[in-house]
């Protein structure tokens, strides 16, 4: 019992030592504008899953039930475009800034908000759903990528994971505003129903586009641009005098070497190749572990496992509470036990309900026992996968080539969606749902292993310190 005590007491004491330590910085205005670049989050959470509680109304309005090409082609030109926005915004983010891009980036969820639920021709709407994903793949990369930048070192994670939080809220949105939606008329439903569920991410777009223009530029953007005397402005307001010249001496080391060496050739040159493939593999992984097709699929899902529409609808919901719920639980301990011991966790999590679950499937369980086994997937993604990836990837890459590596990790990202949402449907048909979560079982062991032995620890550290631990330099 006292020993009980003595633990309580030890981690009481680390957590005041940390708001301590962090009485220098003003935390008024980092988690403003953090808050504020994680909106970008909040709407692809919301843009991303929103088609599938419209897909049953929409397909029935344009006529194409029963073809799966135009049905695949609806659900995955998005994916298009957040490949096209990932590229963009990294090649953009390094010469324009990172401001630009979010404001461009909320303007143009701005505008396909409105243009998918307005167009009543297949065609349009397609496009309209293809800029949406534009947006998605800049909002994706830059968001996390600028809050690492403006954020210390000590609560880095915590701040990224912001990210994360306002992703599964924009998710739990688009969930509760399909179901409040779908009423019980069907005219009304395939007349209107869908149209509104995309129309309503405009409000949150608009405000996003207000308040990102009051953000400041990021000081280590500006740093590499030699605009020395904003980098220190935005510094100094961040953590003081002492904070903004300590913070500057790294940037200015960093922004001299960046203008003697090219950013795509400095990027896979060798000492940062190595750090280039490790964000690649925890990016296509956060996809492959396969969490997300309960997402993009939950309705076959549910429907396997001998619920009715009326039902998946509530179970949806149910697991965008879960994934909200645990994404607090990594916000608290991402800065605790750290990037390494959470994506482990995550990945050997995951494959032990995947291959429970997959049995499940094989002998035909139905029933509150496969939701929960559901619940507890998406509570394990959420607290570790998650969030975590984008924590690394913001973080894992020299400030100097920041932007495009973010970039590459971040399409590689997409990629592996893109591969996931595709071949899902092929898998489940071949293999049964059983074998297809018996995949994704394998998948997530052999993540395992690489985190186990490939993947280092980044907590607390400056991005200038993690730069030279990674690549030597």
């Amino acid at each position: 019992m006292h020993s009980v005590y003595l633990c309580k007491r030890q981690r009481n004491i680390n957590f005041f030592d940390l708001y301590r330590n962090m009485g220098s910085y003003n935390k008024g205005f980092i988690y403003f504008i953090c808050l504020v670049s994680a909106m970008g989050g909040l709407l692809f959470g919301y843009d991303w899953v929103v088609i599938g509680g419209a897909k049953i109304f929409y397909e029935q309005f344009f006529g194409i039930v029963g073809n799966p090409a135009s049905q695949g082609l609806a659900m995955s030109i998005a994916l298009a475009g957040c490949l096209i926005g990932a590229l963009t915004a990294g090649i953009l983010a390094d010469k324009l800034g990172r401001k630009p891009l979010l404001l461009l980036s909320a303007l143009v969820f701005v505008v396909t908000a409105y243009g998918t639920g307005a167009f009543s021709d297949f065609t349009w709407f397609l496009v309209a759903r293809f800029g949406g994903g534009i947006a998605i793949g800049i909002a994706s990369g830059l968001s996390p990528m600028y809050i690492a930048e403006v954020a210390p070192a000590q609560i880095r994670g915590k701040l990224v994971s912001l990210n994360q939080l306002t992703i599964v809220v924009g998710i739990l949105a688009a969930q509760v505003v399909n179901w409040l939606l779908a009423g019980d008329d069907p005219a009304w439903n395939v007349e209107r129903a869908w149209r509104w569920m995309f129309w309503s991410a405009a409000f949150p777009a608009g405000a996003f586009l207000v308040l990102a223009a009051f953000i400041p530029e990021s000081p280590r953007w500006l740093a590499l641009k030699g605009r020395r005397e904003q980098a220190v402005a935005t510094l100094t307001r961040i953590g003081g005098a002492d904070y903004a010249q300590s913070e500057l001496a790294s940037l200015q080391a960093d922004a001299r070497q960046a203008r003697t060496e090219g950013g795509l050739r400095l990027l896979f040159s060798r000492p940062y190749r190595r750090v280039l493939v490790l964000g690649i593999v925890v990016a296509m992984f956060q996809q492959w572990c396969g969490t997300n097709v309960i997402f993009n699929y939950a309705q076959e899902i549910f429907q396997s496992a001998g619920y009715d529409v009326d039902n998946t609808f509530i179970n949806i919901v149910v697991t965008g509470i879960a994934n909200l719920v645990f994404t607090f639980v990594a916000i608290y301990t991402v800065d605790r036990l750290g990037r390494r011991a959470l994506m482990m966790i995550g990945a050997g999590g995951l494959a032990g309900i995947y291959l429970i679950l997959g049995t499940c499937y094989y002998f035909e369980v139905h029933g509150v026992f496969m939701v929960v086994l559901v619940v507890a997937a998406i509570a394990c993604y959420a607290m570790s996968l998650g969030p975590v990836t984008w924590v690394l990837l913001s973080e894992i890459f020299p400030n100097k080539v920041r932007g495009v590596a973010v970039a590459t990790g971040t399409f590689a990202l997409w990629v592996a969606s893109f591969i996931l949402t595709y071949t899902f449907p092929f898998l489940n048909q071949a293999l049964g749902t059983y074998g297809t979560f018996w995949i994704y079982t394998a998948i997530c062991a052999a993540g395992f292993i690489f985190f186990l032995f490939r993947l280092p620890e980044t907590k607390g550290k400056s991005l200038e310190q993690l730069e030279k631990e990674l690549t030597g330099k």
